[in-house]
């Protein structure tokens, strides 16, 4: 696996000609890269420094539209910019694009050179820097679930995303015949990935057809939300180059399963799993047990983190493998939350609630800030639940958008560890995706009232 680049090496390879191109990147509200392309020598020349973008990128929803309702940035104060500072420690190559690198970048506020808080990396960036005064380091691994087509995305586009045909025929689950099949895609994919620095562990075919998971080492926070939004862009890109379309949203289909992004997650400190005690009947340190409890009793709070559009909440559906209810169980697909590894060393928790589509920085937030409350309150945590946990008396995930934005504007413990501009921030993010739904005539009413009603 290839090391980031320092920059010393950069501005060597641009001077050879390796390099021509620095993709200056940061993550949006949706998690997508945004940014610019640099000429490499006028990057290494100056521009590593610092450049400049319109503060509507962390203002907009996925069409880009420019919402009203946001007190960063509006039409009345004139969309001003903001500061990309580049995080020079984070340049990589990026390997299917010729001559190219990519840096992440610190979002600045162009007065104060502050960060914006409520940039998705700032937002992390503090949760993980509270872990950090407490003694302990955060370590995740996502999952990424995604369906590939035999279609290209402008042809899908062009053709108005109907008659949408999956890459493969049938369940491909762990499916070692299907899967190469696939291997002119998924290949390069892991290949490109593992020599941008990414330290891909597998791909395999999913519970569904058409349907790809790839999995990610274990990693510092930070680096696993950087390298979850980097592999979902080379994901789309890669497939592109292939003359197929590659999607993330969460349910494309009724009757198809959706897609996942499941969230491992564990405490360290010094260097040893914090969350482990070998006394114990299933492994759990205290510790763990009251950020587990964090994680159960503010559930809702954060779940429009990693649910944040409408069609997050139509794979919420019982007997599809996605959790509905705020439980947790002992190895046990059907709960939200997962207890893995029970009894060893590697023991952690796997939150099963996210969706494709989450922006993991944000995703990675919330989570943090309810465990770290889960330690502060000292609480206790529940036994497990067994057997089928779609059944029982548990409370339940929010099922709807709404209900999701109204815990999240209602939550006191995220406006305590993410502070009140950044919660109203991303309500509003959520009201606008509701208002934008609510204005459209879908095809289901317009096919089951048409003539009935």
């Amino acid at each position: 696996m290839t090391a980031n680049l320092t920059f010393e090496t950069l501005t060597s390879r641009v001077a050879n000609g390796e390099i021509d191109t620095v993709l200056v990147c940061l993550v949006d509200m949706q998690g997508r890269l945004m940014g610019k392309r640099f000429h490499a020598g006028h990057f290494v020349a100056g521009a590593w420094e610092e450049t400049h973008c319109c503060n509507y990128l962390l203002a907009t929803d996925l069409e880009m539209a420019t919402p009203d309702g946001y007190a960063s940035t509006s039409w009345e104060r004139g969309y001003g910019d903001y500061v990309m500072k580049p995080d020079l420690s984070t340049l990589r190559p990026v390997p299917w694009l010729e001559g190219t690198v990519m840096v992440m970048c610190d979002v600045l506020d162009h007065h104060t050179h502050e960060e914006v808080p409520h940039a998705p990396r700032s937002i992390l960036k503090k949760q993980v820097a509270r872990l950090n005064a407490m003694g302990f380091d955060a370590m995740c691994a996502t999952e990424l679930e995604f369906f590939l087509f035999e279609k290209s995305f402008d042809e899908i586009r062009k053709e108005g995303f109907r008659n949408l045909e999956p890459i493969s025929g049938y369940n491909e689950d762990y499916h070692i015949l299907q899967t190469t099949k696939e291997e002119h895609v998924m290949r390069p994919i892991r290949n490109h990935l593992w020599d941008a620095g990414i330290p891909v562990e597998n791909s395999k075919g999913e519970a569904e057809t058409g349907q790809e998971e790839l999995n990610i080492k274990y990693a510092p926070a930070m680096d696993t939300a950087e390298y979850h939004s980097i592999a979902k862009n080379a994901v789309k890109e890669i497939a592109w180059q292939h003359g197929h379309a590659a999607t993330f949203l969460p349910k494309w289909h009724h009757d198809k399963v959706g897609s996942s992004s499941h969230v491992h997650q564990s405490l360290w400190a010094d260097g040893k799993p914090a969350f482990f005690d070998a006394n114990d009947e299933l492994g759990m340190s205290d510790l763990m047990k009251s950020y587990m409890a964090g994680l159960l009793k503010y559930a809702a709070d954060y779940t429009y983190f990693m649910a944040p559009y409408i069609n997050s909440y139509k794979r919420f559906m019982k007997g599809t493998f996605a959790p509905t209810r705020i439980i947790w169980s002992v190895d046990n697909r059907t709960a939200g939350f997962r207890l893995c590894g029970d009894g060893t060393k590697a023991v952690r928790i796997e939150c099963r609630i996210p969706g494709s589509d989450m922006n993991p920085y944000l995703a990675l937030a919330g989570m943090l800030a309810a465990g770290i409350a889960g330690i502060e309150e000292s609480l206790e945590l529940q036994p497990p639940t067994t057997g089928d946990v779609y059944q029982g008396e548990t409370g339940m995930i929010p099922g709807n958008l709404r209900a999701a934005r109204d815990a999240l504007h209602s939550s006191a413990m995220l406006r305590e560890a993410m502070g009140d501009d950044v919660v109203d921030h991303y309500s509003r993010a959520a009201e606008v995706e509701i208002e934008e739904f609510e204005r459209v005539v879908t095809d289901w009413e317009v096919a089951r009232g048409f003539e009935r009603a």
